[in-house]
């Protein structure tokens, strides 16, 4: 087989945890194929590029066409990796950090709402 529906293609080779899920991302837009924007159903074959925008941006350049899933090691062989790298994580160290003992119990009526108001929660 030289083509692929993309939804199934995504799914198989792991980029979504299920194939709803890809189909979803294709219908919102999220999803684009050599720069064109990709309905569920179409086909991607070797060498087209896949754009996938979510919590990281992924692009990548199909290798081999994929329509059942297959393990993690061999879903890396159908596709080349060119998105970018993840943002580092910024710690921030200006915030305090509410930590209560362990086996002190559980915290008092006063002490909750200090921890509210600690982590910037309305107290009622």
């Amino acid at each position: 087989m030289d083509k692929a529906r993309i939804d199934s293609w995504m799914w198989a080779v792991r980029l979504f945890k299920s194939r709803s899920l890809a189909a979803a991302a294709c219908k919102a837009g999220h999803v684009r194929v050599d720069g064109e924007r990709a309905k569920p159903a179409t086909l991607v074959g070797p060498g087209d590029e896949v754009h996938v925008r979510g919590p990281r941006e992924r692009i990548v350049i199909v290798v081999k066409p994929l329509v059942k899933r297959v393990g993690a090691a061999l879903a890396v062989e159908a596709y080349e990796d060119h998105s970018p790298a993840p943002a580092p994580i910024e710690k921030r160290t200006d915030l305090p950090i509410a930590v209560r003992d362990r086996g002190t119990g559980r915290p008092t009526k006063s002490e909750r709402r200090q921890l509210d108001r600690l982590r910037g929660r309305p107290s009622h």
